[in-house]
């Protein structure tokens, strides 16, 4: 039987993962501190932001994922050796990633009630979810930077500076948290809108931090010059962004797909909303690790992509595959031992912590299917086929949209009805994902040269 655990790709996605998990571990500790500062409020404030979160980082991931498309074409051109082209990339992804941020800021500054009303938001909440998102906007200022420096430091293999980018971050909000949304120290008591302003502030701190690296480091090869920035041309941000649109809309259809899942649980009560914000906030803890080990994936694919060897993105796939079901099995034997624990953090509400081991085991459940997801996904798209994805994406948004209307406008079921279906969604696409990737493996395995299709 063939050796499935390779040491040499072990350690290199650990070398490209390791500082990015830190970095998001500390990043997703900060945020569950400002769940508890806001569960700490009442369940309607942990409500609204859940509403003002969802769809605002889903515009910011959408960013994020149009530049999936990039750090698979730099990836593989880094894998080639054409060091040439990847520099030409990145500075055209520098300049117009930027403009697209700045887009973003204005739509959340102006005129955020346009995406809260279509989702149901209750009257009694959503000036608090308006607020929360005005003060968040100046984040996408940077974002569209953000996005083009993570791009530039995974392909370059440098991702030790997201440690302290986090820790910055994270030390900042939760000492601007305690602060703002409680009346510390001489500042007024703002609540939700005090926890929006010290995350924006939080941000904009750790942002900096990464970006004076950036423009100071000199390991990074791939670096573009400020000049070949500005003189950049259109054309190759118009390729990147080609490729990466499928990734943009795969993305945009999963947070579609858990934003109507909020206008349903929105219908069923406030409350509802409230305990789907704390319990998948809770298993987002698990989710950034398993990210970033997809992040490697995607690319040491692209790399070994660009160096035309198949078993080689397969060897990647199956060893971040291991590591990410490892960090599955024990998030959920915490789940299983300490439910009370977790969900008492956040709430006061004896009714949410009664129910808080069926919640979590659910939740739990639903980690192995979605790391499954992550990694087999990333090693689609390292192929340069993130076509696929979209894909399948849309049928489980299709399923979800579906499922969840019949359960709460036909069967009037509830939560734990809900949690169910997200499971069964997460758990079809895994199979259908897993199957594609062994296809798309035994295919290239045959032809002389990788190459990318229209999927």
């Amino acid at each position: 039987m063939k050796k499935i655990i390779k040491t040499d790709y072990i350690r290199r996605i650990l070398m490209i993962a390791v500082p990015i998990v830190l970095s998001n571990l500390i990043s997703q500790l900060q945020m569950l501190i400002d769940r508890v500062f806001i569960g700490r409020l009442s369940i309607a404030s942990m409500s609204a932001v859940g509403n003002a979160s969802t769809p605002m980082w889903t515009t910011m991931n959408i960013l994020f994922s149009l530049t999936v498309g990039a750090t698979i074409l730099v990836s593989q051109a880094y894998g080639a050796g054409d060091n040439e082209r990847a520099r030409t990339l990145l500075a055209s992804l520098f300049k117009y990633n930027n403009v697209v941020g700045l887009f973003m800021f204005a739509f959340w500054f102006f005129c955020p009630q346009a995406a809260f009303r279509p989702m149901g938001v209750d009257e009694s909440i959503i000036g608090m979810s308006i607020d929360y998102a005005r003060v968040c906007a100046p984040i996408f200022v940077l974002t569209g930077i953000g996005a083009s420096v993570s791009c530039l430091l995974q392909v370059s293999q440098k991702t030790r500076i997201m440690v302290w980018y986090g820790i910055s971050r994270s030390l900042a909000n939760v000492v601007l948290d305690y602060i703002m949304i409680f009346g510390k120290f001489g500042f007024p008591a703002m609540g939700v809108k005090g926890a929006a302003l010290a995350t924006t502030l939080a941000e904009l701190l750790g942002d900096v931090i990464v970006l004076v690296y950036v423009l100071r480091s000199k390991e990074l090869v791939l670096k573009p010059a400020f000049r070949e920035i500005v003189s950049s041309k259109f054309g190759p941000y118009l390729e990147t962004v080609k490729l990466g649109t499928p990734a943009a809309c795969e993305e945009f259809a999963w947070n579609m797909g858990n934003i109507y899942l909020l206008v349903m649980l929105n219908r069923i009560s406030v409350e509802a909303a409230g305990i789907h914000s704390i319990v998948f906030g809770v298993e987002l803890i698990a989710v950034v690790v398993v990210g970033s080990v997809g992040n490697a994936t995607l690319t040491l694919s692209g790399y070994e992509t660009g160096k035309k060897n198949p078993d080689g993105v397969w060897d990647v796939v199956m060893n971040s595959a291991l590591l990410s079901w490892a960090v599955s099995l024990l998030n959920l034997i915490i789940f299983i031992l300490f439910p009370t624990q977790i969900l008492g953090l956040f709430t006061k509400d004896a009714a949410v912590i009664n129910a808080a081991g069926m919640y979590l085991l659910i939740v739990g459940l639903d980690l192995f299917p979605k790391s499954g997801n992550i990694i087999f996904g990333s090693g689609i798209k390292g192929y340069g086929r993130p076509g696929w994805m979209l894909k399948t994406q849309l049928l489980g948004t299709a399923f979800v949209v579906t499922g969840s209307t019949l359960l709460v406008m036909v069967f009037h079921r509830g939560i734990i009805e809900i949690f169910c279906l997200v499971v069964a969604d997460e758990t079809l696409r895994f199979l259908l994902n897993n199957w594609k990737l062994r296809d798309i493996r035994k295919k290239n395995r045959q032809i002389p040269a990788l190459q990318g299709d229209a999927d």
